[in-house]
C-alpha cells in the first residue's frame, strides 16, 4: 500500500508514537543480518541543500527528500534512478542515512543502493559504497538505514537499482553525515560610494568590503555592484586568506538623477567553492540618491512621422520633441538629427529653456522600405551643448513597413562581419537533429571560434547601449550546462566579459517525439544555441567597430557566435501616479530572495479594487510562484483561477525582469504541473506591459515529464492586453484558453485579445498558442526566435463547452517576424474559420513549414475563409519524423477533415529547403485553393509547386511565378487526385 492513500493512518501512527506529524524519525539498528543498517548520526549537511533526480513520479519531487520530513517524498519513474544532493562546498563524510515514512503503511521493502561521490574538483561521481540491498522495515528499523562512508566530496550521489515493492525509486529523507572541510566563505561586510553625494555629472564609485569568514584561503574572484536590481559594474577581488579582508573599488558610471538601492554581491559567477553561498550578498542600509546637477540637459521625448502608418515606397517625414531638463536654457543652434535605413536627416532646435519642449521638423523625407524600420533621433548630435548628463541625448523607436515586426534592434549576422575563426555552413538538406550548428544558425551560416585571439567584429550601423548574441557552448560533461565568458570590444576598447550559457541549451535524443528527448548527454543533439543579453554603460554611436573576441579566461571548448542585436534601450520608464509599486509590499529588487508574495499581494489589491494598477520598477525580481487567483472552494487537485479585471506595468522590458531560478518540476506546489512557477495565469480583462518574464525550463516534457512552464496562460477571457513583454526559457510563451473541464462555471474563450511588441526567446515549445475557441484576437508587431514548436499557431480544439459555437475563428497574425523555430511550422492554423496570416515573415524553420494549416491535432473542422497574404518565407520547409517526410514552405495537410476556403497571395517564398508550396497526402480534400501573386525562387530539393501522390482538391494559379526548382515548378504526383488549374499549369511536370 502506498502512503499517499493513508495519509490519516501516517498522523495518527506519529501521534501515537509521542511525534508530531512529519517530525524526523530516529532510525533504529538494522538487523543483525545486515551490519550496514544502524542508528543515523545527528549531524547532518543535506537539509535544504539543492537537490536534483534523473525522474520524478507526479509531485514527489525532489526536495521532498532533504526538507526534514519523513511524511513528504521522492519517487522516480522507473530503476534505476539517481537522487543527488549538492552540498555546495567539501566535507569530511561519516555516513549517509535513507529513510522512508516508518508508518507502517509503508511494509517492508528492500532497495538496491549504490552511493557515489564527486569530489569538489572533479567533473564525475565514483562509487564510494558498492550496491547493496537495504531493507526497510517500519517494525525492524523505522524505515531507516544508515551506510556508513568516508572521504572528502562535495555532491553525494543515491543510485538505486531496484525496489522490491515494484515502485521506483523512493526516499523520504536523504541525510548526508559529517563536517564541514575547511573551506572559503566569501562575504561583503561593507559597502559605501564615492562621492557620498553625487551628482548626475559625477562618475560613481562603488566600495565594497570583501571579507573570507571562512577556514580555508579563497581564491581570487570578483564582485559585482547592483544599482537599483541591475549589474552597474564589476571589479577584480584579490585572493584572501582565511580570515583576510579588501576593499574594492567598483565603476558604476554615472547615474541620472534619482535614488537607487545600492547591493554587491561576490562571487557572482560562483567559481570558488565555499562553506556558504548564502550570504554572498549586501544590500546597502541607505539608498545613492543621486542630485540633479545645474545646467542644460537635452533628451529626445519622442518621434513623430507623417504618414504615421506608411506603405512600402511613401516619403516620409519626421517631427522630433526635445526636452530640456535641467536647470538653465540652451540656446539655438544645436543640431537634432534622426537616422533610419541609410538616410539621415538634420533638424536645428530652438531655444529651449529649462523646462521646455520643443518640436524640431526635420527637412528631408525618407523613403519607406518594407520590414518596419528603427527610428533613432538624437539631440545635440553634434556636442555643441555641454550637459549634465550626456548619456541621455538618444531615442529609439520602431515603424511597422510592409511585413514583418518593427523591431527595435538591428541584427548582425556572424557570417556577414570580418572574423577570424571557422565558417560553418550547413549541407545541401539542412539536415537537422544530428548536432548540426549550421543547420540550426540564422541564415544556416555561423562562426565558431576554437582558440584564443579568434573573433568576430562588426562595425554597427545604428546607435546601441545593448548587445543580444545568440551563442552556442557546449554542455557541461554531465548535462545542465555551463556558464562561460566571452569578451566584448569597442573600437579596440575592453567593454565587458559577457555571460554565456549552455543551461537551456542541448537537449539529446534520436526521436523526433519532444517528450522523449533528455538533458542527458549522449549521441545526437539539437537545441544547440541559446542567446546572451546586457545592457552596456553607454550609448555607443554608428560606425562603432564592435568585437566579440575569445580572450584569456574565456576557456569554453569552443563558442559559435550566429548573430549580434543591437539596440538603443530607452531608460527606464517613472512610475505612473496612479500605480503601485511592488516595493509597497515588500519586494526587493537584485537581493536573490523570491519576491512572488510581494507581487501577489499588489496583485490582489488590484483586483479586489484597493489599488489602480501595479507597477514593478526597474530592476531584477525573483518569482518562484505564478501569480494567480487563489481559489476558495479548492476544486480540483491544481489551482487553475487567473487573475482578472488588472493592470500590471513596468519601465521597460529591458528594465523590469522577473525572473525564476527553480527548474518548475523541481517548484512543488505550483498551480498546474504543465504550468510552471513563473509569469501570470490570467482569466479576464488583464493588461501586462513593458516587463521580461525569464524562466527556468532546460526541457520539453523528458526525463520525468520535465516541462519547461508557461509565461502566459490562463482563459484570458474578454479584452486582455499584453505589449512589450520578453519571455524566454519557457516551454510556452503565451497558451491562450482553457478546456471547459477545468472549472467548467469560468469557462469563457479568449475574445478581443491584443498581443503587440512581444519578444518571444528560445522555447520549448510554442511561442503563442490561440486555443479553446479563442476568436477575435491578433498578434501584432512582434518577433519570435528558437521556439520549439509553432512560434505562432491557432488550434481550434474540441474541449470547449459547445463544439457548434466555440470554433477558433477571425484572429489574425500580422507583421510578425518568425525566425528559426527549432521544432514544428513558423505559424500554424488548425481548423477554425476566418483566420489570417498577413504581412509576416518567417526564416529558418529547421524541420517544418515557414506556413501550415492542417487537420491533424483533431481540431474542430475547418470552414469559411482561410487567407495567408503577403507573408515572405526565406529558407522554410525541411524533413522530420526520422527524415522520411518532406514539407514545404506553405503545405496544405488535410490529414483528416477537409481544408476549404484557402487563399494564398501576393507572397515571396525564397530557397525553400523542399517545395515552395506543397499539397499534402492526407484523408480529406483541398478544394478551390487560389493562388494568386505568387513568387517562389529556388526550390532546393522540391518542386516550385507540389500535390503529393495522396493529395486530392484543386487550386488555381493567376501571376504566379516559379524559378530556380530541382524538380520542376509544378509537379504531381502519380495517383494525386489534385488538379492545378491557371497560366501556370503550362509549366506543369506531371509525373515527376
Amino acid at each position: 500500500m502506498r502512503a499517499r492513500r493513508t495519509i490519516p493512518r501516517l498522523i495518527a501512527a506519529c501521534l501515537g508514537a509521542g511525534l508530531t506529524a512529519g517530525a524526523l524519525l530516529p532510525v533504529t539498528p538494522a538487523a543483525a543480518a545486515d551490519p550496514e543498517q544502524g542508528r543515523a548520526e545527528a549531524a547532518n549537511l543535506a537539509v535544504g541543500k539543492p537537490i536534483e533526480a534523473s525522474s520524478t513520479t507526479q509531485n514527489y519531487y525532489a526536495k521532498n527528500a532533504n526538507d526534514n520530513s519523513t511524511s513528504t517524498y521522492w519517487e522516480s519513474t522507473n530503476n534505476p534512478s539517481t537522487l543527488t544532493v549538492k552540498l555546495g562546498a567539501k566535507a569530511d563524510l561519516t555516513s549517509v542515512g535513507v529513510q522512508l515514512n516508518p508508518d507502517p503503511a509503508w511494509s517492508r521493502r528492500a532497495q538496491n543502493i549504490e552511493v557515489l561521490g564527486r569530489a569538489e574538483s572533479a567533473d564525475t561521481f565514483r562509487s564510494i559504497k558498492a550496491r547493496a540491498e537495504y531493507t526497510f522495515d517500519p517494525v525492524v528499523n523505522r524505515n531507516a538505514v544508515t551506510i556508513p562512508v568516508s572521504g572528502r566530496y562535495a555532491d553525494i550521489q543515491l543510485k538505486i537499482h531496484s525496489n522490491s515493492s515494484g515502485y521506483g525509486g523512493q526516499v523520504a529523507e536523504f541525510q548526508v553525515n559529517g563536517t564541514p572541510a575547511p573551506n572559503p566563505d566569501l562575504t561583503v561586510s561593507a559597502l559605501s560610494w564615492s562621492p557620498a553625494s553625487p551628482t548626475e555629472s559625477d562618475p560613481i564609485t562603488v566600495k565594497a568590503t570583501v571579507r573570507n569568514i571562512g577556514s580555508a584561503a579563497a581564491a581570487a574572484t570578483t564582485v559585482n555592484a547592483n544599482l537599483g536590481g541591475t549589474v552597474a559594474g564589476n571589479t577584480p577581488v584579490p585572493a584572501l586568506d582565511a580570515g583576510g579582508s579588501a576593499v574594492v573599488d567598483i565603476p558604476v558610471g554615472k547615474r541620472a538623477q534619482g535614488s537607487y538601492p545600492v547591493s554587491a554581491l561576490v562571487d557572482p559567477n560562483d567559481t570558488v567553492a565555499e562553506q556558504n553561498n548564502d550570504n554572498n550578498s549586501r544590500t546597502a542600509t541607505d539608498q545613492l540618491t543621486v542630485g540633479r546637477a545645474l545646467g542644460p540637459d537635452l533628451e529626445v521625448t519622442g518621434i513623430t512621422s507623417n504618414p504615421n502608418s506608411p506603405a512600402v515606397g511613401t516619403n516620409v517625414t519626421f517631427a522630433v520633441k526635445v526636452h530640456n531638463r535641467g536647470t538653465s536654457a540652451v540656446s539655438s543652434g544645436s543640431v537634432t538629427r534622426l537616422t533610419v535605413g541609410d538616410t539621415t536627416l538634420n533638424g536645428t532646435a530652438p531655444t529651449i529653456g529649462a523646462g521646455e519642449t520643443a518640436t524640431v521638423n526635420l527637412p528631408g523625407s525618407w523613403t519607406a522600405a518594407s520590414g518596419g524600420a528603427t527610428l533613432t533621433a538624437t539631440a545635440d548630435a553634434t556636442n555643441t551643448v555641454t550637459e549634465t548628463n550626456e548619456t541621455n541625448n538618444v531615442f529609439a523607436r520602431s515603424m511597422v513597413v510592409g511585413r514583418g515586426a518593427a523591431v527595435p534592434y538591428v541584427e548582425y549576422e556572424a557570417e556577414d562581419a570580418r572574423f577570424e575563426g571557422t565558417l560553418l555552413e550547413t549541407d545541401a538538406k539542412r539536415t537537422f537533429g544530428h548536432t548540426n550548428f549550421a543547420t540550426e544558425s540564422s541564415g544556416r551560416k555561423s562562426v565558431r571560434l576554437n582558440s584564443i585571439g579568434q573573433y568576430v567584429e562588426f562595425t554597427s550601423t545604428n546607435a546601441s547601449n545593448s548587445i543580444v548574441v545568440r551563442n552556442s557552448i557546449p554542455d557541461a560533461p554531465s548535462g545542465g550546462g555551463q556558464e562561460k565568458t566571452l569578451s566584448l570590444y569597442a573600437d579596440g576598447k575592453f567593454v565587458r566579459k559577457l555571460a554565456l550559457s549552455s543551461k537551456h541549451s542541448w537537449l539529446y535524443g534520436t526521436t523526433d517525439e519532444p517528450e522523449s528527448l533528455t538533458n542527458r548527454p549522449g549521441g545526437d543533439a539539437r537545441r544547440l544555441f541559446d542567446e546572451s543579453h546586457a545592457l552596456l554603460q553607454q550609448t555607443y554611436p554608428a560606425g562603432t567597430k564592435f568585437r566579440l573576441q575569445r580572450d584569456a579566461g574565456d576557456d569554453a571548448a569552443f563558442y559559435i557566435v550566429d548573430l549580434i542585436d543591437l539596440e538603443q534601450v530607452a531608460p527606464a520608464a517613472q512610475k505612473p501616479s496612479e500605480c503601485t509599486s511592488i516595493t509597497e509590499y515588500g519586494a526587493v529588487p537584485g537581493d536573490g530572495i523570491d519576491d512572488t508574495a510581494a507581487i501577489q499581494k499588489a496583485v490582489t489589491a488590484d483586483q479586489n479594487g484597493d489599488i489602480a494598477c501595479v507597477w514593478i520598477p526597474a530592476g531584477q525580481w525573483r518569482q518562484e510562484q505564478k501569480i494567480l487567483t487563489d481559489d476558495p472552494l479548492n476544486r480540483g487537485t491544481h489551482n487553475q483561477v487567473g487573475i482578472r479585471d488588472v493592470t500590471v506595468r513596468g519601465a521597460g522590458m529591458w528594465h523590469s525582469q522577473l525572473y525564476t531560478l527553480t527548474p518548475p518540476h523541481e517548484a512543488g506546489g505550483i498551480n498546474h504541473p504543465h504550468e510552471g512557477n513563473f509569469g501570470f495565469d490570467i482569466d479576464h480583462n488583464t493588461q501586462i506591459s513593458d516587463i521580461a518574464i525569464f524562466g527556468s525550463g532546460t526541457i520539453r516534457g523528458g526525463d520525468g515529464n520535465h516541462e519547461g512552464g508557461v509565461g502566459l496562460n490562463g482563459r484570458f477571457g474578454k479584452d486582455t492586453k499584453i505589449s512589450n513583454v520578453w519571455i524566454e526559457h519557457a516551454n510556452v510563451g503565451a497558451w491562450v484558453g482553457r478546456d471547459y473541464s477545468n472549472v467548467p462555471e469560468l469557462w469563457g474563450p479568449g475574445e478581443s485579445l491584443e498581443f503587440s511588441g512581444m519578444r518571444i526567446r528560445n522555447t520549448y515549445a510554442d511561442g503563442i498558442n490561440f486555443t479553446n475557441g479563442t476568436r477575435n484576437s491578433t498578434v501584432y508587431n512582434s518577433s519570435f526566435r528558437n521556439t520549439g514548436d509553432d512560434a505562432l499557431a491557432v488550434w481550434a480544439n474540441k474541449h470547449v463547452k459547445d463544439t457548434s459555437v466555440d470554433v477558433a475563428h477571425d484572429n489574425a497574425f500580422r507583421n510578425n517576424t518568425v525566425q528559426l523555430p527549432w521544432r514544428a511550422n513558423g505559424i500554424a492554423v488548425y481548423g477554425g474559420y476566418g483566420n489570417k496570416i498577413e504581412n509576416n515573415l518567417v526564416y529558418d524553420t529547421m524541420n517544418y513549414p515557414g506556413i501550415m494549416l492542417a487537420t491533424d491535432h483533431d481540431p474542430l473542422p475547418f470552414s469559411g475563409q482561410t487567407l495567408i497574404a503577403n507573408n515572405g518565407l526565406y529558407r522554410t520547409g525541411g524533413a522530420f519524423w526520422h527524415e522520411d517526410q518532406e514539407f514545404g514552405a506553405i503545405t496544405l495537410f488535410a490529414q483528416g477533415p477537409d481544408i476549404p476556403g484557402v487563399t494564398i497571395r501576393d507572397t515571396d517564398i525564397h530557397d525553400s529547403t523542399y517545395d515552395g508550396i506543397q499539397f499534402k497526402t492526407g484523408g480529406g480534400t483541398m478544394p478551390d485553393v487560389k493562388i494568386t501573386g505568387v513568387t517562389i525562387s529556388k526550390s532546393n530539393n522540391g518542386s516550385g509547386i507540389l500535390a503529393m501522390s495522396g493529395a486530392r482538391g484543386s487550386a488555381t494559379l493567376s501571376n504566379v511565378k516559379i524559378t530556380g526548382s530541382r524538380d520542376g515548378d509544378i509537379s504531381i504526383e502519380p495517383g494525386s487526385q489534385f488538379v492545378i488549374n491557371g497560366s501556370a499549369a503550362s509549366k506543369s511536370r506531371q509525373g515527376q
